[in-house]
């Protein structure tokens, strides 16, 4: 199975060197609904989906959201299966593998951790794998940056332990060819080619800056082609240069970010030198990173300019929690005079629960009481996010859906405070029950990047 979602995307980023309008967005979130909304999404395009889990989100500890990379991968593929999506369709990526989130810890340690990480990861059919050893540990000098030699060599070892871990799994027939020491002849056999290698760390920071910034520096040419020269003689130093072809792409700052109440755009012009430089790279393309909020066309265009993978996170919670708040605003209009109805007060609940902890949100907002609560409620961060799997909130939200559906919306509510699917409802598209108006509210962001990447057959 892993072979055929790496030919996929190795497939994929071929065509987009021959010119083709060619791309993927990845799903960066473990939100049941917006999987769900990717899997209906993908089952439209007649495409794949691709999920990816962080370094901290996922581990063999289980992260922050309680799950090993076998946990993430099986409820990823139960939700796509359950309705309708064959496995062989969802590819799984993991971003940021590495030492991340043991920065503490020695490099010994926590690169040994790091290593049990991207295992465990190619293991539960992770096929995507983004390498980043950028970050110091422990005992690296704290008065100097890492240097790329020795980011490339960290990589380097965390590929290594990646080929170790898809020989482990492989028929007992096709390893009685190969040791760890033969790893790049894996790529001469079609059936058993392993993962592909996203590398580069110039990003944005994860979830979003913390303070307004009123531009970006975009990654300097020069420093991206180093990047690839010193991982791509990192790799083939530790016998890992088949393996190398299996990396598909580079990821760099292309100018883009989004905060608190902030989008800065990607500008074509700015990344131009990027652009015209990996079309001479012969099977890299550029992954972006944070293009949340980016606007349709300007989505198209960063493909059209080859940064071909697309990662979007908080827009999509976002959109979610859009689709929530215009539910409980609903709820409270057609249901709230009802003696035999209890709200569920989602919102004020969550608001609770933020409060009562606010470590995911208090480093990123700032300001007077009243701009606070308004961050946590509808900013581009979307540091609720973090909140939603809490009991208190599923409690509410299970009474909110329960609430909806006994008691079916009228369309002059729809038409209020969701009026793009009181349309698709009228239309016949989507039916109006809460699930679907909350699928479709999240899908219509999927859409713009899926015509982006030109998966939806729009022109």
């Amino acid at each position: 199975m892993m072979a055929t979602k790496s030919n996929y995307l190795m497939d994929m980023i071929a065509a987009q060197k021959k010119g083709a309008l060619k791309g993927i967005y990845s799903v960066c979130s473990a939100n049941r609904f917006v999987i769900e909304a990717g899997v209906k999404q993908a089952q439209q395009d007649r495409s794949v989906l691709l999920v990816e889990s962080t370094s901290n989100q996922v581990d063999q500890y289980g992260g922050y959201i309680g799950m090993t990379p076998k946990q993430f991968s099986q409820y990823v593929w139960n939700i796509a299966s359950g309705l309708g999506l064959h496995p062989e369709r969802v590819i799984l990526g993991g971003d940021h593998l590495g030492p991340n989130v043991w920065q503490k810890e020695s490099v010994a340690s926590a690169m040994a951790k790091a290593r049990v990480l991207v295992q465990e990861c190619v293991l539960a059919g992770y096929s995507k794998i983004h390498l980043d050893a950028s970050m110091k540990c422990g005992d690296d000098d704290p008065e100097k940056p890492l240097s790329r030699n020795i980011i490339a060599d960290r990589s380097a070892e965390l590929c290594l332990a990646a080929e170790e871990a898809f020989l482990r799994q492989l028929p007992v027939e096709a390893t009685s060819f190969l040791s760890v020491q033969s790893v790049p002849k894996i790529r001469y056999h079609s059936h058993l080619i392993g993962p592909v290698y996203v590398i580069g760390s110039e990003v944005p920071l994860p979830g979003g800056a913390h303070e307004k910034e009123s531009q970006v520096t975009v990654t300097r040419v020069e420093d991206a082609e180093e990047t690839i020269q010193v991982t791509k003689d990192a790799f083939v130093k530790r016998g890992l240069g088949q393996a190398w072809e299996r990396v598909i792409a580079l990821v760099v700052q292309p100018g883009v970010e989004f905060g608190d109440d902030f989008v800065l755009e990607y500008n074509p012009v700015q990344a131009s030198g990027l652009s015209h430089f990996i079309e001479s790279c012969d099977h890299l393309v550029f992954e972006a990173h944070s293009t949340d909020y980016q606007r349709r066309g300007i989505l198209r265009k960063m493909v059209e300019d080859h940064f071909a993978i697309l990662k979007v996170g908080p827009e999509l919670t976002f959109a979610f929690r859009e689709a929530i708040l215009a539910l409980a605003l609903i709820e409270q209009e057609w249901l709230g005079g009802k003696s035999s109805v209890s709200l569920s007060n989602i919102m004020e609940t969550l608001e609770q629960v933020m409060l009562a902890d606010p470590s995911h949100w208090r480093k990123h907002y700032s300001g007077e009481k009243t701009e606070l609560r308004c961050s946590r409620k509808y900013s581009y961060s979307d540091r609720m996010r973090y909140y939603w799997p809490t009991p208190a909130v599923q409690s509410a939200l299970k009474i909110l859906l329960d609430n909806l559906e006994r008691n079916p919306i009228p369309l002059m509510l729809l038409s209020q405070y969701l009026p793009v699917q009181y349309t698709r409802v009228r239309e016949g598209l989507i039916a109006s029950s809460p699930n679907e108006l909350i699928h479709d509210k999240i899908a219509s962001v999927m859409a713009d990047y899926s015509y982006a990447c030109g998966l939806s057959g729009e022109n």
